[in-house]
């Protein structure tokens, strides 16, 4: 009995048009439009790389990659979890500046 270990199921949406073309493609090959376009899409997610980063930025700021300042946040953090940390607005910020 065949298995499908480490399939997943996943129904998707396609244009009347994408699927008449995808069909043409398939056909080309010999191949159902399913199984030509689960080759198409495997074969894509093989090409890209996924790789992830320490760096906590979104834009990866550079000053995260210093680990000093990585142990600093670090610790800002868990003070903040354990209740030794105050959060303050930009307005509390502005306030204690004396900026309006």
């Amino acid at each position: 009995m065949a298995t499908t270990v480490g399939l997943k199921r996943k129904n998707i949406d396609l244009p009347v048009e994408t699927l008449q073309k995808l069909s043409l493609m398939a056909m080309a090959q010999g191949k159902s439009l399913k199984a030509y376009i689960e080759s198409v899409l495997i074969s894509k997610a093989n090409t890209v790389s996924i790789e992830v980063s320490d760096n906590p930025s979104p834009s990866g700021d550079p000053w995260f990659n210093n680990p000093e300042n990585m142990v600093s946040v670090q610790r800002g953090i868990a003070e903040m979890e354990e209740g030794k940390g105050k959060a303050f607005s930009l307005e509390d910020i502005r306030k204690a500046l004396g900026v309006s």
